[in-house]
């Protein structure tokens, strides 16, 4: 028998070619930033990453990045069902205004929310009329993040949805199950994976992000500075041991997250096989 050809090259080729180009653009720059946080020493590297001002920046960080995937969790489930289920006007308009976030520089994001939000801002001045603080404080961080994250939530949900046959849905109501009890027996099942993708990119995209956060974030020390405008401090003090080394806490508590989803996710899919 002929051997099957194959429009990629064969394994050998291809493997080869992405451990090299996965080298390259991912495992050479994180093992650089190992090895020049472990030049520091284990004191040095300890009080850098520990000391008081360092933890609140990873506290407002986490802390905002979670609620704002949180946020973006319910309501983009929201919004991939409306573009899914419903036909309505400038409905692809909507649609494609979804991927603005992704498209939109960081600093323009940034400013623009920092406009809309601050005290004498078109939004702002209404959170400001009951009080609430909507610029240069935790809220406005959040806001931020909610802005850059929401389009991770509705791509990863919105294929799901599509290919969800609706006669799931007509069987349920015919065998009398509400709307509630169809959502989630039929419907949550099978967009909890998707789901929770979702919320992974969407929380690693905000731990890291800066440029849309900076402006409208205040920079208050211990109170409204993320940990990403810590490590370009001290980048601009030319502190580059002390910034790989915050830089690494954050890589590692990314990836440690990221692998827990990832764990949750390996579990969900044995059970529906068994």
């Amino acid at each position: 028998m002929s051997k099957t050809k194959r429009v990629i090259p064969g394994f050998r080729l291809t493997m080869g070619f992405s451990l090299v180009y996965l080298s390259l653009i991912v495992l050479i720059p994180l093992s650089a930033l190992v090895i020049k946080s472990g030049g520091m020493g284990l004191d040095k590297f300890l009080s850098t990453v520990l000391n008081a001002r360092t933890l609140h920046g990873y506290l407002v960080s986490f802390g905002a990045a979670f609620i704002a995937a949180i946020i973006n969790s319910i309501f983009g489930v929201i919004l991939a069902w409306v573009l899914v289920r419903y036909d309505f006007p400038f409905k692809r308009f909507i649609d494609g205004i979804i991927d603005l976030p992704f498209a939109l520089p960081t600093a323009v994001a940034g400013i623009s929310l920092t406009t809309l939000y601050s005290e004498n801002g078109w939004i702002g001045k209404i959170f400001y009329s009951f009080g609430i603080k909507s610029s240069f404080s935790i809220l406005g961080i959040v806001i931020a993040l909610t802005f850059i994250g929401i389009p991770f939530v509705v791509r990863t949900i919105q294929p799901v949805l599509e290919d969800l046959d609706g006669q799931y849905e007509e069987a349920a109501a015919m065998l009398g199950a509400g709307r509630l009890r169809t959502f989630c027996k039929v419907i949550f099942p099978e967009i909890s994976a998707p789901l929770l993708t979702g919320f992974g990119l969407a929380f690693a995209r905000g731990v890291g992000e800066y440029g849309s956060v900076v402006f409208i974030a205040g920079n208050l020390p211990m109170k409204t500075e993320i940990a990403p405008l810590l490590i370009m401090s001290r980048l601009e003090q030319y502190d580059y041991s002390g910034a790989t080394a915050i830089a690494l806490v954050m890589l590692g508590a990314s990836f440690l997250i990221l692998f827990v989803i990832n764990g949750i996710q390996l579990y969900n899919s044995k059970l529906k096989q068994i």
